[in-house]
């Protein structure tokens, strides 16, 4: 079961090998002709290549370096942006990474994954083969939708999806919830809970492929401008793994003292929260170079401050 986990690290390493190193990273090292050639490979054409080749290097410069000159700048004073004094976009721009990040693991999602078995033996099903079939069944529809957007996103647009996937894993957690209290109360068992508990599971994994899931990890990365953008997604990403941590060690102590049922209605209040959240405050960055991206979030009428 541990060496399997291998041959998708080992083709990935593979892949990884083959890919071009960034066309910003390249102009800010002063290497233009290199840059030019990976964005020819990845533009409509020359013209669009030379277009983002001029965007990039006037972004840049406006961020402080350019050229060999930046070999010495490693960094210094990101943090403080960040942190201590950050502007109104950079604060927008940290306020909507943190709170995706935040909002892709408080929906409980990997929890339900990972203790499935123990959510469906405690709606009643009990039968081993009917206990891997549905988790099957589960896993197919989270890769499923995972496709799904993936082919759409550039059609949708990120915010539309993102809507989409957490509003419909609010209803999906209510109806899980719902199940889940009735046969709480119930000797019988009855099968339209059960099944009403399985559809449920399976619509929320398949929402949060919608939205959250795919999503969390493109706008994290491109609304970060590139002198804060190594820094800004690393904070991002330490809020998503310890939120991650956080739910994955109380999900069965809080269920035990809540139940399931209470669980799952706490849950879908986190995805009403995060609906309202994804609506006032993450802007459309759909077809938007990265430079496009910053001015979104310093223009008022895109986002809450």
């Amino acid at each position: 079961m541990l060496g399997l986990a291998g041959v998708p690290a080992i083709a990935i390493g593979a892949g990884v090998m083959t890919m071009p190193e960034s066309p910003r990273w390249l102009v800010m090292e002063g290497r233009f002709e290199e840059a030019r050639r990976v964005l020819i490979k990845t533009s409509e054409d020359e013209a669009e290549a030379e277009l983002r080749l001029n965007q990039m290097k006037a972004n840049i410069r406006v961020d402080g370096s350019t050229g060999p000159a930046s070999a010495q700048w490693h960094g210094q004073g990101v943090w403080k942006e960040l942190l201590w004094r950050p502007t109104r976009p950079v604060r927008r721009i940290l306020i909507a990474a943190i709170g995706l990040n935040f909002f892709m693991q408080a929906s409980g999602n990997d929890a339900v994954v990972y203790f499935s078995p123990d959510v469906f033996q405690d709606a009643g099903i009990s039968n081993k083969q009917q206990l891997l079939g549905v988790t099957i069944i589960m896993g197919l529809a989270k890769t499923f939708f995972a496709f799904a957007s993936a082919l759409f996103l550039d059609h949708f647009g990120r915010r539309p999806l993102l809507m989409l996937g957490s509003a419909g894993m609010a209803v999906s957690l209510t109806g899980l919830g719902l199940g889940s209290k009735f046969l709480e109360r119930s000797g019988s068992k009855p099968t339209w809970a059960i099944a009403l508990c399985v559809v449920a599971v399976c619509a929320d994994v398949s929402f949060f492929s919608i939205g959250l899931g795919p999503i969390t990890w493109v706008y994290s990365s491109e609304i970060f401008p590139t002198r804060l953008r190594a820094q800004g997604t690393s904070l991002a990403v330490a809020v998503n793994r310890v939120v991650s941590g956080a739910v994955a060690m109380s999900f069965l102590s809080i269920s035990r003292e809540i139940t399931f049922g209470g669980m799952f209605f706490v849950f879908a209040g986190i995805m009403g929260l995060a609906t309202a959240f994804f609506y006032f405050f993450l802007p459309e960055t759909k077809g938007k170079s990265l430079e496009e991206i910053w001015a979104l979030f310093e223009n008022e009428d895109t986002a809450i401050s």
